[in-house]
């Protein structure tokens, strides 16, 4: 577990690369869709931390809306707006919606949103460490979900930014934003997209220092924190700024944090 090719942030704490041992479990073979989502909240009448708040972060080149929507930008982070009326249910701001993306990844989705679908089917959010072992496939120490080169035959492997971030996506994948699930190709254990597209939510704490006192045996990361991990990068992931597509790649984010660049996973008990 950790960065074999000494191309991580420092500050991420992608290292010490070290051996963990995982008990069995399940992994979903995609991220949690509009679809699945919205039976969910037609099941149980539940409210996104977005919705309760009536805002959320969209990518501006994506934002549909009123100019009067947009409440501001993301200090720091420019290319990200404030945005009235963004939800899962209205992805790119209050003048979208889900037609045509039943198959995409559900977005605006804190953890606290993710457990709670968690918490109603079942399941759980993957620890770090079982989210790691399933992104690699088989592929031990390999830089990406499907080995070591950033395309394949010319072709990309992800979902991520293509042309100069952030203001010139040439999109040559077909997607400005999220692609359906299934797209690409499943790595070697049949899951599709651990790398880009979205986000993915684990059940772990985040602490940059963590892997250097990690426990061997499943590790579950910090018992307290500020921030939740995320994993695989998403659709706006590129070289020049978040090379974080890469399989040993970590950030986070805090659990009531939601953007339409966030989604999740499930796992559970094998």
């Amino acid at each position: 577990m950790g960065d074999h090719h000494g191309v991580g942030y420092p500050a991420d704490g992608e290292t010490p690369v070290h051996k963990v041992r995982l008990d069995s479990f399940r992994m979903s073979s995609t991220t949690v869709t509009n679809l699945e989502f919205a039976e969910f909240v037609y099941q149980t009448g539940y409210q996104t931390t977005a919705e309760r708040l009536g805002v959320s972060a969209v990518f501006y080149a994506a934002f549909q809306g009123q100019p009067s929507d947009i409440l501001g930008r993301i200090p720091g982070i420019p290319w990200w707006l404030s945005v009235r009326g963004a939800t899962w249910r209205s992805p790119n701001g209050p003048g979208s919606n889900l037609t045509g993306k039943d198959e995409h990844p559900v977005v605006h989705v804190s953890w606290e949103d993710a457990n709670a679908f968690c918490q109603w089917s079942q399941t759980r959010l993957p620890s770090e460490a079982e989210w790691e072992y399933a992104a690699r496939g088989g592929l031990e120490g390999r830089n990406f979900v499907w080995g070591d080169n950033l395309k394949s035959d010319g072709k990309w492997n992800c979902n991520i930014w293509q042309g100069n971030f952030p203001h010139d996506n040439t999109a040559e994948d077909g997607h400005l934003t999220t692609a359906p699930v299934k797209s690409y190709r499943p790595n070697g254990y049949g899951l599709w997209q651990m790398a880009g597209n979205v986000w993915e939510w684990c059940q772990d704490w985040f602490d940059p220092s963590y892997y250097a006192r990690s426990t061997k045996v499943n590790p579950s990361g910090p018992r307290a924190g500020n921030r939740r991990v995320i994993r695989g990068g998403s659709y706006l992931c590129h070289e020049s700024y978040c090379n974080r597509y890469r399989v040993s790649a970590r950030s986070s984010n805090t659990p009531d944090s939601t953007s339409g660049n966030i989604g999740f996973r499930l796992a559970s008990v094998a």
